[in-house]
């Protein structure tokens, strides 16, 4: 049996990604600091033989690593907007260290890994939508460049250590993800939206509304991570991985308060500053090279994220 190591294992989407993996059969070790994970998002996982918890930071140094490891999942490091003005040192040395440590690490094991990335490499783009070859245009010097930079520097050791080291390495821009075991406090529209409607608070939408994003649920997201590590020929490649269905954030916040029956009134505030008009991927390079495109429906999983949220 494979061990695989998934860092930010005890996250959002790193939990969902360790749940996979070892219904896939692999021996998975979650590695996570804790600082916006939740050993409450991996219970179920605790007392499976093949699932172990080591709390760590990847920006300390791997230099005896016990175990052998085939497969590296570098999914560690804080996601959300409300974080970067809370922890933006943090942010930005996870994406930049810790990804260097791992890569050093994946080079000594002589494993494959997945770095990921975001769609925040794009900046407010001024293409849409967005496509791999996109360079993207970034802030370098503002209040989200601690995660925009440092993942842009992520993608450039990776880039360094793909061909000095011919390391078997792939990378995958990930756009916006939501489901179970988003924080409640994140600061993401999703969880901001259906918490809000849920207490009957006002919905608070940034600017007029008119900005777009699009909404991957986690489950597909997972999967397209799954592929883009064990399908053949991904070796140097850049995939994004999201849900080319695009909304309006206004239209978002209509959707949501309908699904939660909520009598919240919405509410306008000014934007925050950088903060991107469009997102949406291109996603033609998953369905070509993966055989990847997402199924769950927004309402579904709406719906679902909704159910979860009311539970807790």
């Amino acid at each position: 049996m494979e061990n695989v190591l998934v860092t930010g294992g005890a996250g959002f989407i790193g939990s969902h990604l360790c749940d996979f993996l070892v219904t896939k059969g692999y021996r998975v070790i979650c590695l996570d600091n804790l600082i916006t994970g939740s050993e409450k998002n991996i219970k179920q996982l605790k007392g499976n033989p093949n699932f172990e918890f080591i709390k760590a930071d990847v920006t300390k140094a791997f230099d005896h690593w016990p175990l052998a490891i085939s497969h590296i999942f570098h999914l560690a490091s804080p996601a959300s907007p409300a974080d970067f003005a809370k922890i933006p040192e943090e942010i930005a040395l996870v994406n930049s260290l810790g990804t260097l440590n791992m890569l050093k690490l994946a080079v000594a094991s002589k494993a494959k890994i997945l770095v990921t990335s975001t769609s925040e490499v794009y900046g407010d783009p001024q293409e849409h939508p967005q496509k791999e070859n996109y360079w993207g245009n970034v802030n370098s010097f503002g209040p989200r460049s601690c995660y925009d930079e440092s993942k842009r520097f992520a993608e450039a050791i990776t880039y360094i250590y793909l061909h000095k080291y011919g390391l078997d390495a792939r990378l995958i821009r990930v756009f916006n993800t939501y489901g179970p075991r988003m924080r409640k406090n994140d600061g993401r529209v999703i969880s901001n939206f259906i918490n809000q409607a849920i207490e009957n608070k006002p919905l608070t939408v940034y600017g007029k509304g008119e900005q777009t994003r699009s909404f991957c649920f986690v489950s597909d997201l997972v999967e397209g991570i799954y592929k883009t590590m064990f399908t053949e020929g991904t070796k140097g490649e850049v995939i994004n991985l999201g849900n080319p269905e695009e909304y309006r954030i206004i239209d978002l916040a209509e959707k949501i308060k309908n699904l939660t029956n909520s009598a919240s009134e919405i509410v306008f505030q000014d934007l925050p500053p950088d903060d991107p008009t469009q997102r949406q991927p291109d996603i033609s390079k998953a369905k070509k090279l993966l055989s990847w495109e997402p199924k769950v429906t927004v309402n579904e999983g709406l719906q679902k994220t909704i159910e979860y949220y009311k539970a807790i």
